[in-house]
């Protein structure tokens, strides 16, 4: 017992310590500002601090790579399905043809005797379609429903002690009772959900699959990810490969599906490949029931800076297994379908609540690296300090009083977009990934500020997305990327002003005009790409009805 203590002491000592010597190195690198390879007037350099991101994202492609491989091999592996499952689908406000589409896919799942527990967050009028639909779908007579006045946590009105705890009582058996359950409860955002599916479930299955209200389930991803649990007992949670529904409907949701391909068989396949996937994702995940019960109540608990945590769920789920030592796991066997906004404004809210969760969970994550590999460790600093070293640059070069710093920066940032989209399309086998270099700019103009004023606004509560049935529209993510613009916008006038007292060299010239001609070739060579490839795909895709997950 003792020796344990003295090892844990060890390996936090000694993961705390390359954390920060990887932070201060990474530091040093950037402030340093040496070059390998500089040209006169410092029209190009390549220096320590891009070697550096530019072996990460080598290293990054060569893990996930492998970790493809041992999917393919996990093929080979056969298992017994006699585990029980329950899919636990969260429902808010949902758009009736999304929910449809869900329940349809959710019928055809190929798992032996999956109970299915749908919760919706909202008792009133306006929520009963939902259940309504439910029962068409699941059939009537095979569905148990119950509208509950409460929930887990709050009395609904009028609601007695003795009524309460017998309606709490009711739930249980209905959900232990019955194959198909719908249970309409009182609101209190998708953590209230999520939790009234696994309290009423307690340790009665296996495992606990999550799903959202607006995904498509492929028939084979629940098989899939019980066979990564099945593998290894030290695996508490896996995730699967979410893909875009609606990604024909706009350029941003069509950005978000490159996006998303990226997010899941790069990022979170190299983050398998080490046991340590930090987000399963709501639409498509699987836990370990057992791991649950362990961590239901602090879990549902979860207070930030004094305030209870409402959003966020999955990624602190997720959090909660790896805290017990277990491993998280990713599989792209496993594949859904789901809803992304379609509208900049929701797809910008959207971003910054994910933004919020993430650094407040990197805080959490922090105190659980002793328990995981290196790379655990590794990637936070890397991608968690990333974005202030970027906005350091960007201001810098903005700054510096050169029509060039500005022009070579826009130059790189669709060159470093160009030879990751062109690594995704090779292991994707398809050309639409070459669009990702597209994200890079909705990064740079969008993703950035809005993560720091979720890092300014991170206690501050709320879905940050609204329902799809009834889309609100919230103006106040415009704040950072107005502030943002600004910033740029000034700098590009204080370059103007520095370049207008002195005449340009003949050789600046040519280089500007060089570089100027590049870019403009880049853009109309992508857009029009966009145009013949994506925009008439995208009107013959969306006459069609999706009977099951197609990666195109």
């Amino acid at each position: 017992m003792r020796c344990d203590k003295v090892i844990t002491y060890l390996r936090v000592f000694g993961t705390t310590m390359f954390g920060v010597s990887l932070l201060l190195a990474i530091t040093a690198a950037y402030i340093m500002n040496y070059q390998f390879i500089k040209t006169d007037n410092y029209y190009f350099s390549f220096g320590l601090y891009g070697t550096i991101l530019a072996v990460h994202l080598i290293i990054q492609s060569l893990f996930a790579f492998l970790e493809h491989k041992n999917m393919k091999r996990s093929l080979e592996t056969p298992i017994k399905l006699n585990k029980t499952l329950a899919l636990c689908i969260a429902a808010f406000q949902e758009d009736p043809n999304y929910l449809r589409k869900c329940l349809l896919s959710v019928k055809r799942l190929t798992y032996p005797g999956i109970k299915v527990i749908m919760v919706i967050d909202g008792n009133n009028e306006d929520d009963i379609y939902m259940m309504d639909i439910f029962g068409e779908i699941m059939g009537r007579d095979k569905a148990a429903t119950y509208i509950w006045k409460s929930n887990f946590h709050h009395k609904g009105p009028d609601e007695t002690d003795e009524s309460y705890l017998e309606s709490m009582q009711h739930v249980t058996r209905m959900v232990l009772s019955s194959k198909c359950v719908c249970i309409m409860q009182k609101w209190g955002g998708k953590r209230e959900v999520m939790y009234t599916a696994f309290k009423a479930l307690g340790r009665s299955v296996d495992y606990v699959q999550v799903c959202d209200s607006d995904t498509m389930l492929d028939p084979a991803s629940s098989v899939e990810m019980v066979k990564v649990l099945e593998q290894d007992p030290m695996v508490g949670g896996v995730g699967g490969d979410v893909q875009i529904l609606n990604k024909y409907e706009s350029w941003i949701s069509f950005l978000s599906s490159v996006r998303y391909w990226m997010a899941f068989n790069i990022e979170r396949a190299c983050q398998s490949y080490f046991g340590c996937v930090q987000c399963i994702s709501g639409p498509l995940g699987m836990y370990r029931n057992s791991l649950l019960h362990d961590f239901i109540e602090d879990w549902y608990n979860q207070e930030f800076m004094g305030s209870q945590c409402s959003f966020g769920d999955d990624r602190h789920l997720t959090n909660r297994v790896l805290s017990l030592g277990y491993a998280t796991k990713y599989t792209a066997r496993s594949k859904c379908l789901t809803e992304t906004p379609i509208r900049y404004l929701r797809w910008l809210n959207q971003q910054t609540r994910w933004s919020k969760s993430y650094f407040r969970e990197w805080l959490y994550n922090a105190m659980w690296f002793h328990k995981h590999h290196l790379w655990m460790t590794y990637e936070a600093v890397i991608t968690g300090f990333f974005p202030f070293f970027l906005i350091a640059t960007v201001i810098q070069l903005f700054y510096r009083g050169r029509i060039w710093n500005i022009l070579l920066f826009l130059l790189t940032v669709q060159l470093v977009g160009l030879i990751k989209s062109s690594f995704a399309s090779c292991l994707r086998g398809n050309i639409v990934m070459v669009f990702m270099s597209f994200y890079s700019v909705l990064y740079m103009s969008s993703l950035l500020p809005a993560k720091m004023f979720a890092i300014a606004t991170i206690n501050k509560a709320g879905w940050g997305t609204s329902g799809r049935k009834t889309v609100v529209v919230n103006f106040i993510g415009l704040i950072p990327i107005s502030v943002w613009v600004s910033i740029l916008f000034g700098g590009v006038l204080y370059t103007i002003y520095q370049e207008t007292k002195k005449p340009f060299s003949e050789s600046e010239q040519t280089i500007l005009i060089i570089g100027a001609i590049l870019y403009a070739c880049y853009w109309v060579m992508l857009l029009t790409l966009y145009v013949v490839l994506i925009t008439k795909c995208g009107r013959r895709k969306k006459e069609q009805q999706y009977d099951m997950v197609l990666d195109v």
